[in-house]
């Protein structure tokens, strides 16, 4: 099924096209919308059981037992958006309606939710360390921000992993690679079918999740630089890391918009010779929130692309109302999206 819905203009649509905001519009965006895809694609699977149900009453087939739901998963879910994003992509926003099903709580859930455990674990492993191994480092000093950021890798990888095993996660893992192997070959300008994207590579240089990782190193520069320059509060070290922690916070926006821009440049520089090597990193862990698909879901990404691609030639075209496919091959019989990079 092919969704289209009118797009609200974006306060910031201006700041798109200016560096170090475009980066920020685009995470806050791609979140949004990767949030709101992971709920459609719930309620589609919800219609589906029911359908499944009904066949079973009926007598005509076996149904598939739903898997329960949880909060720890509705959560993981919402990371797992994130790390999927595409740090390229023009995300359309959010429409109003939207937002009345409670599935702005859930994004602001799952930020916060982020913030405790890519920010704040971190600096309270970094103090354990501290005190375990008697280092006696101070809260700003370069040493302590060079543990806070291995830290900060050590529970992002793991993480990461664990909410692999979960099998709405790893599913939406396995779109993550359908989706890197779709734009792999609509950028090698190959026909957008099922052949050429399956011998693709399921890494891509502008994946959320190599955002992630470089976030994490980044905020070690900066917060090394940064340490020495922000006061020091009176009341033991308790009342110095929360408040170093709440100081940090402000420069969290400042940190993803320069990301974003040396993304962007090792993205158009470093795909190959030996700078490749500083891409690494971030293909390392995109082998976990990556997964081989099978042709099904190549069959989704590529039919997502083709209707973006049209969409992008028909800007002026009324939206149009849910479109169900029988299949890729029905929805290429569709003169506008068999056009679209055939």
């Amino acid at each position: 099924m092919v969704r289209e819905q009118p797009m609200v203009a974006p306060i910031a649509k201006g700041l798109r096209t200016w560096p170090f905001f475009r980066g920020l519009v685009t995470v806050v965006e791609s979140l949004r919308l990767g949030s709101r895809s992971l709920r459609w694609s719930a309620e589609l699977y919800e219609q589906d059981l029911a359908a499944a149900e009904a066949r079973e009453k009926e007598g005509l087939a076996p149904v598939q037992k739903a898997v329960s739901g949880t909060a720890g998963t509705t959560l993981a879910l919402g990371v797992a958006a994130l790390a999927t994003l595409e740090a390229e992509k023009e995300a359309p926003p959010l429409p109003p309606e939207e937002g009345k099903k409670g599935g702005g709580a859930v994004g602001v859930l799952s930020i916060l939710f982020a913030i405790g455990l890519f920010v704040a674990l971190p600096q309270a492993g970094a103090e354990g360390i501290n005190r375990l191994f008697g280092l006696g480092l101070e809260i700003t000093s370069p040493g302590y921000q060079a543990i806070t950021g291995i830290a900060k890798l050590l529970i992002v990888v793991g993480y990461m992993v664990g909410i692999r095993q979960i099998p709405e996660v790893r599913r939406v893992f396995q779109y993550h690679g359908a989706e890197h192997k779709a734009i792999s070959t609509y950028e090698a300008r190959e026909p957008l079918e099922v052949p050429n994207a399956r011998a693709k590579t399921t890494l891509h240089p502008r994946c959320g999740t190599t955002f992630l990782v470089m976030v994490a190193l980044v905020s070690i520069v900066v917060f090394s630089l940064l340490g020495a320059s922000l006061p020091k509060l009176p009341g033991g070290r308790l009342v110095e890391s929360i408040g170093f922690f709440l100081m940090k916070l402000p420069f969290l926006p400042v940190i993803a918009a320069v990301t974003y821009e040396i993304q962007r440049v090792f993205a158009r520089y470093c795909t190959t010779g030996p700078l490749r090597a500083l891409l690494w990193p971030g293909f390392l862990v995109q082998k976990i929130t990556t997964a081989e698909p099978d042709d099904a879901q190549l069959e989704v990404a590529l039919a997502s692309l083709r209707a973006t691609l049209w969409r992008e030639e028909e800007i002026t075209a009324p939206v149009q109302p849910d479109k169900a496919f029988s299949s890729y091959g029905d929805m290429l019989a569709h003169p506008g999206y068999a056009a679209a990079r055939s």
